[in-house]
């Protein structure tokens, strides 16, 4: 209702701001009052393409366009100093609205297009290229970077990806009032917000080329988002707008219609073992026990890191007394710890291996390491290893970090559900019993009244025993099973909440704490997300295509010069 009435004004405004201008072009006055012809006709006026007004009705970029029309509109009509332009801008347009009501208004029909001064052409340049890097960003293709290891090995920290808006149909911008290219906050150390939620489009989305497949890497807004602004942390909780809330990425293991259940963290999905793709690596923790513990060389040569951790474990009150009073470990002073001599306790300090070397710390023989299933076998058939055992919460154990958060649903990270996926269309039934599994659904993604008066659930003031789902759901977890913050812990993703496709790597660099120390990850540049078999890179096929591009538009040029 907010979008029509400004619609309605802005109509108003323009035809009295306009109409005595429409007849001095030779148009019709009446021409400024019809809506959307009347912007058709200003385009004819101003001596500018008809598809700018296109640009118009496109939400983020008629920001830009809006600016571009008032400064075009008072040069057509003898307005070119600097301070006619910047008080164009700056009065919102209404500045249009004096010549309109000046009587030495002239309209210049043959006046010259190009801007009188260089500054005009760079500012004309730049809001333009900014309005196609706008679209690009909104409707077809945007750069997201992986800022966490939820995903890996299958992508992994530092991959700077292409997110394609197109496959699953680009998403309409709710959020009108917003700095283009920006997410939920200005690029500067402030934390302010980028946006305004004063006029908000509801929900829109582009027709896509698919529907999201079981196991594709999507991206997403986060939908348990809220956030402080402002450094300090300091003022009101703030809900975002759906669009605006936290791009998180992980893979879609369970779609629309599924009943899925984790055992000891293997997924299952419909009663089935689920089936992961070509490139997928799961990463589980396991208990690695060592008959003698294994050479860095190898741990590195198995796909270890060379920053590989592990825990310190200490059976004897005397030898962790004596390693307390280590200079190097005063900071285990501080750790809590029980003082039972006969009780085997973890210090929950990790050490690196140059850390053990130079403190000369024996190494244990019982580690926790993060695998995947290829690493599992390496170790198990290795003769220094005694066991590798998957660590696995029992199943029954009730987690309350874990959705839907109810002592009814005892499940955990390892040992979760059943649970069913949501489809639009569908129905279930509803009680008390199975309401904190839809409740979030209900109340907030689907804008209902939803409350409870003892027994009885009452939704928009009526007695309900049923729910019929207006739109689909979707189950998204981390392949680094043990290091992501997913699904099991908030639950369903909204397919409006859905952001788009992970297609291509064009950049990957190892994390340091020192920036210029980063590796760049050659094998991993411009390879495809998605895909069979090892991956491959483009970039030296790139390199050879723009160079050719370069010689043959050299040649041409030549070639027309010297004709």
């Amino acid at each position: 209702m907010k979008i029509l009435i400004l619609f309605i004004v802005i109509q108003v405004i323009h035809f009295a701001g306009t109409w005595k201008l429409y007849r001095l072009a030779g148009r019709k006055a009446w021409e400024a009052a019809i809506p959307v012809y009347n912007a058709y006709v200003l385009t004819k006026i101003i001596r500018r393409p008809w598809w700018w007004v296109i640009l118009l009705f496109i939400p983020v970029i008629n920001l830009l366009m809006f600016p571009a029309f008032w400064v075009e509109t008072v040069r057509s009509f003898g307005k070119e100093k600097t301070s006619d332009v910047i008080l164009a801008v700056v009065s919102l347009g209404f500045y249009i609205m004096v010549l309109n009501y000046n009587k030495d208004t002239v309209y210049l029909k043959e006046r010259q297009l190009k801007p009188h001064t260089k500054a005009g052409e760079w500012v004309t340049s730049i809001v333009f290229a900014v309005i196609a890097a706008t679209i690009v960003h909104n409707y077809i293709m945007r750069p997201y970077t992986i800022p966490t290891p939820s995903l890996e090995k299958s992508l992994l920290v530092g991959d700077y990806l292409f997110v394609s808006k197109f496959h699953y149909g680009a998403r309409v911008p709710m959020t009108l009032l917003s700095l283009p290219m920006v997410h939920d906050t200005m690029p500067f150390p402030t934390k302010f917000k980028s946006y305004s939620t004063a006029l908000e489009l509801p929900y829109m989305r582009l027709p896509g080329l698919q529907k999201i497949k079981r196991n594709e890497i999507v991206v997403f807004n986060w939908p348990a988002d809220t956030v402080r602004f402002f450094r300090d942390r300091s003022g009101i909780h703030v809900d975002k707008p759906v669009d605006k809330r936290s791009n998180y990425v992980k893979r879609c293991v369970g779609i629309p219609g599924d009943d899925l259940e984790i055992k000891d963290a293997h997924i299952y999905i419909n009663g089935k073992p689920t089936q992961m793709p070509d490139r997928t690596e799961i990463q589980r923790f396991y208990t690695v026990k060592f008959k003698e513990y294994p050479s860095l060389s190898y741990l590195r040569k198995i796909g270890l890191t060379k920053e590989f951790k592990f825990r310190f474990y200490q059976t004897d009150m005397p030898t962790f007394t004596q390693l307390m009073t280590n200079p190097a470990f005063g900071r285990i002073i501080k750790q809590k710890i029980p003082r039972d001599s006969l009780m085997e306790f973890e210090s929950y300090y990790t050490f690196k291996p140059n850390e053990v070397k130079r403190l000369k710390l024996k190494p244990l023989n019982k580690v926790t390491m993060n695998l995947t299933d290829k690493l599992v076998e390496e170790l198990k058939n290795n003769k220094g290893v005694a066991s590798v055992e998957l660590q696995s919460t029992p199943k029954g154990t009730y987690n309350p970090a874990i959705f839907p958060h109810s002592p009814d649903y005892p499940w955990s990270t390892e040992n979760y559900g059943p649970i069913h996926i949501p489809a639009k269309g569908e129905t279930v039934a509803l009680n008390m019993k199975n309401l904190p599994l839809y409740k979030r659904i209900i109340d907030v993604y689907e804008n209902n009244d939803l409350e409870v008066k003892g027994d009885q659930i009452l939704i928009n003031g009526k007695p309900a025993d049923s729910y019929t789902f207006k739109q689909d759901y979707y189950w998204m977890m981390g392949d680094n099973r043990n290091n992501s913050e997913d699904a099991r812990f908030w639950g369903f993703v909204p397919f409006d909440h859905v952001v788009g496709k992970p297609v291509f790597i064009w950049w990957s660099v190892e994390q340091s704490d020192k920036p210029l120390m980063k590796r760049i990850r050659w094998d991993r540049v411009f390879t495809t997300v998605h895909g069979e078999g090892k991956r491959v890179s483009y970039l030296i096929p790139f390199v050879i295509l723009v160079i050719l591009w370069q010689v043959v538009s050299f040649v041409i040029k030549r070639r027309k010069s010297a004709s």
